[in-house]
């Protein structure tokens, strides 16, 4: 009996595609890493330390504020200037309304504790949250540990730049409520600097701009279409949202707004975008091109992960 043909050799571009997707494939952490230190299960107040609640936990607010902060101690103020002026404004308006700023120190070498120790003592610590993180996480898993420790009926991921406009909330607010009805209490409403995108152009460098419209492409053709501006730090979630999205993250540092919304597009989360006020303060963290080269590798990691079964769409309760 003759034997079967043997198959040919993979193509030459075959192969190294087929060895990204097996590196991709062995290297994957099953489900996401989520270890909370012994330390930061409280919160820091002036007086001491008061436990942290859960994301399980039913809502006792109406709005968090998270805000992730590393090395933010001159630009915090300006920041939570704004914020806590307009969200103490709005109250004044509306007693019923209730709220929390939840700062998220993200292993600061500076005095970004202090600093945000200072609107805690001014507010209250039941108004301003102060959140240390024993070692640095990064963006995504300082916004993940915030989330997971807030109150609010709705969470608002807010950068501590200031750069957009905090008044701009009730923008993002009005395109979550346009979603309704929300399926399973679940929407996102994406504050976007999309509409900025030319003027932004010509005050950056051409590599800069090179950079940009890379990274953009990269998001269109391998995680998520429908949104133009994933990167801005004004996100507004139901809490089921951000419970059902935060347990399913994988990524941790500058690309973990792409797996968020990924995530949420596989889960038939309703999305909106809405144009907002920005403007670049400088101090930015990200380093062009290693951060720009560090997201762009994590966006290829997280399309071929959850492609060959390495990152699923599971949730874990975590304590």
């Amino acid at each position: 009996m003759t034997a079967p043909p043997l198959p040919p050799p993979p193509s030459g571009a075959a192969l190294p595609a087929a060895t990204i997707c097996a590196i991709a494939h062995v290297t994957a952490v099953k489900m996401p890493a989520f270890q909370r230190h012994q330390e930061e299960k409280f919160f820091v107040t002036a007086a001491g330390k008061e436990p942290v609640p859960s994301i399980y936990d039913p809502a006792a607010r109406e709005l968090s504020v998270v805000v992730p902060s590393y090395n933010e101690e001159d630009r915090l103020p300006l920041m939570m200037d704004e914020a806590l002026d307009y969200l103490e404004k709005r109250q004044k308006q509306d007693p019923s309304f209730t709220y929390e700023v939840i700062v998220v120190d993200d292993g600061s070498k500076d005095q970004t504790k202090e600093v945000a120790l200072k609107y805690s003592k001014k507010y209250g610590s039941d108004k301003v949250r102060v959140l240390p993180l024993v070692k640095n996480r990064g963006k995504g898993g300082a916004v993940r540990m915030g989330v997971f420790s807030s109150r609010g009926e709705k969470i608002l991921m807010a950068d501590a730049d200031g750069a957009t406009k905090f008044p701009d909330i009730e923008k993002v607010e009005e395109g979550l409520k346009n979603l309704q009805p929300w399926p399973n209490g679940m929407a996102i409403s994406c504050g976007s600097r999309a509409h900025l995108e030319k003027d932004s152009i010509a005050k950056r460098s051409y590599f800069r701009t090179l950079l940009m419209y890379g990274f953009h492409f990269l998001v269109w053709f391998l995680c998520v279409k429908e949104i133009r501006d994933t990167q801005c730090g004004f996100k507004l979630l139901t809490r089921k949202a951000a419970e059902k999205t935060f347990t399913a993250l994988h990524i941790e540092r500058w690309a973990f707004d792409v797996e968020l919304l990924y995530i949420a597009q596989r889960l038939k989360i309703p999305i909106a975008e809405v144009a907002v006020n920005w403007t670049e303060i400088e101090g930015s963290k990200l380093v062009p091109f290693w951060s720009w080269l560090q997201m762009g590798r994590d966006l290829l990691f997280i399309r071929l992960r959850y492609m060959t079964g390495a990152w699923k769409l599971e949730t874990r309760k975590y304590n």
